[in-house]
Parts: C-alpha cells; structure tokens; sequence
C-alpha cells in the first residue's frame, strides 16, 4: 500500500494546545499493528498541550520524531530542545508537551498505543541494536537521558558504529 504526503490530513486540537495541529493518520483502517502512525504539522508556537496518559485510564504510551524543524518537549520536569532526527519516549503516566520553536512547520512523526512488548530477538537487527546500547553507558549520547535520543553527527566517533 501506498500513501502520499498529506493524503486525508485534518487539523485537529489536542490538549489544550494553542493551535490545531495537520495531522495524518497512516493506514487507519488497514494497518494491523496495534500502534496509531500519524505525521503532525505544528504552526510556529503551536503547542500540543501539557498532559499525560494515565496508567489507571487510557495507558498510552508515545513516540516522537522531529523530520522537519525544531520543538521543545517538556517531559515530566525535564526540558529537551529537538532537531530532525531527534527522538523521545514519553511513557504512560508521564505530563509531556511538544512546542514548535522554529520559524516554520514543526513536522513530526508520532506512534502511540497501549504498552507492550514483542520478542525481537530473533532479529539480527534487534541484536545489532542492542550491542550498540550497550556500548553507549547509558544507551543514549552524552548529554540526553534515556527517554531522548540524538542521531550523531556525520564524522563523530559514534556514527560510524
């Protein structure tokens, strides 16, 4: 299947934020995943709202991905600054909020669904990755936490891993 950029997009308020955010949810109805995929569009300034899913309600669990411009995720009483490529975890139960701080269109990728696990083990990918968290002390780059992580820089000693 196949979906082009933008296809189906809506704006839609989420949180209180203060500005509709574009969204498009990919694959809807066809994809058997037990995860919601959507691209956001956030104006300059928009915000997503501060808030959390509760463990007890609707325990959710989020993915982000900045692919065009810069954000601010506020994440429980941490603050990160993003670019594109940059990733955050927001866990069930966690208060988070995305703000666009850039001039232009914030896009970015979203997944959530219900916690969970699937046993990746089999792949060499997945054991790949591993390998490479554990050469990294804390799993992720100096200066982030584990809930955020930073693609190297072209040329630095932990891209060519």
């Amino acid at each position: 299947m196949f979906e082009p950029r933008g296809e189906n997009a809506f704006d839609h308020s989420l949180h209180g934020g203060t500005a509709p955010i574009t969204m498009q949810w990919h694959f809807l109805d066809e994809l058997r995943l037990p995860v919601a995929v959507q691209t956001w569009e956030l104006p300059p300034g928009g915000t997503e709202g501060m808030h959390s899913h509760s463990p007890d309600d609707a325990p959710l669990e989020e993915f982000y991905q900045v692919l065009d411009g810069t954000a601010r995720m506020q994440l429980g009483d941490q603050v990160h600054h993003l670019g594109p490529g940059d990733s955050v975890y927001a866990p069930s139960g966690v208060d988070h909020d995305l703000a666009n701080t850039g001039d232009g269109i914030l896009r970015v990728l979203v997944i959530w669904g219900e916690p969970g696990r699937a046993d990746f083990s089999g792949f060499g990918s997945a054991r790949a990755a591993r390998a490479r968290r554990r050469a990294v002390p804390t799993g992720v780059l100096p200066g982030t936490t584990p809930a955020v992580a930073r693609r190297p820089d072209a040329g630095s000693s932990l891209a060519d891993g």
